[in-house]
């Protein structure tokens, strides 16, 4: 599903939305996981290369960054 911006952008996976593969993953890692994705994916182009670097980022940052963590899983 592609949704158009007004600035003209394409950002495939609105709020709310993830891609297929990150169905298995916690709540608050897709969320991470899609905004990367869809700031790699208006950089990059390639939807591929988004949605990997999109999980392996968030996963990243949630490392090092415990502390959202705890207040992403208190959502």
């Amino acid at each position: 599903m592609l949704v158009l911006f007004k600035k003209g952008g394409i950002m495939p996976w609105p709020k709310g939305e993830y891609p297929p593969s990150y169905k298995n993953q916690p709540k608050y890692l897709r969320k991470k996981g899609t905004e990367i994705a869809n700031g790699v994916l208006a950089e990059s182009g390639d939807e591929g290369i988004a949605i990997a670097t999109g999980l392996k980022k968030a996963r990243e940052y949630f490392k090092d960054h415990p502390e959202e963590k705890k207040k992403a899983l208190k959502k």
